[in-house]
């Protein structure tokens, strides 16, 4: 599984052979920049966890459409509604290798409002919980907002802990300083490792290969 950070919450997960299958999970406003959809080859899924800007530009979307007019696009019901208002098809029911979870947006009020969310596990493999730190399960590889308006870096890493994945991917930091980035999963290294977790401090637009995942038995 290559995996390649697009900054914030967006990540390109890519599946060689015999699977053979790109997702792009939440591509939001902050991602623009670095989803080159030139250079992608091949784009089989867009998940979409929650329709804030920072996991949806709607542009950006229309642009990946462009060239993958095929892409099967996976998002809650109310995101299902307003790309519809925009001419895109996306549905609310899950594909194969696709599984919802109970994982709902942390609350935001006053400071915006609480939107309708899906956690999804792709493949058995990825856990994706969107905006929450309120989830109770993950497969091997989990990718975990470590900072936000909405919650803690503390919370994460207790959550990680009580979860125990193989892999955490630290998402949802656009709000760091690359100071600041490079400082905390520093930290968030020292304490997962020995709980026999591997941080693995990812790179806006540096792929990362993950082998021999195991699928995650009942996901």
């Amino acid at each position: 599984m290559k995996i390649t950070k697009l900054s914030h919450s967006c990540l390109l997960v890519e599946m060689p052979e015999p699977v053979s299958r790109t997702v792009l999970f939440d591509p939001g406003m902050m991602s623009e920049p670095l989803v080159d959809v030139e250079s992608l080859v091949y784009l089989d899924d867009i998940i979409i966890t929650h329709g804030h800007p920072d996991h949806l530009s709607i542009p950006l979307v229309q642009k990946l459409l462009q060239k993958f007019p095929e892409v099967r696009i996976t998002a809650p019901p109310s995101v299902v509604v307003e790309l519809k208002q925009h001419d895109v098809f996306a549905t609310s029911e899950a594909y194969e290798g696709i599984q919802f979870f109970k994982s709902l947006h942390e609350q935001g009020d006053p400071l915006f409002e609480t939107p309708e969310q899906i956690g999804v596990h792709y493949l058995g493999m990825l856990s994706h919980p969107g905006d929450s730190h309120s989830f109770t399960e993950t497969c091997p590889i989990l990718a975990l907002p470590v900072t936000a308006p909405w919650g803690a870096a503390v919370r994460a890493v207790n959550l990680t802990i009580e979860l125990k994945p193989t892999y955490v991917l630290p998402i949802h930091d656009w709000h760091w300083s690359e100071a600041a980035r490079e400082q905390m999963y520093g930290r968030l290294e020292q304490i997962l490792t020995p709980q026999g977790i591997e941080f693995i401090p990812l790179k806006d637009g540096e792929p990362y290969v993950i082998k021999d995942v195991t699928p995650q038995a009942g996901i």
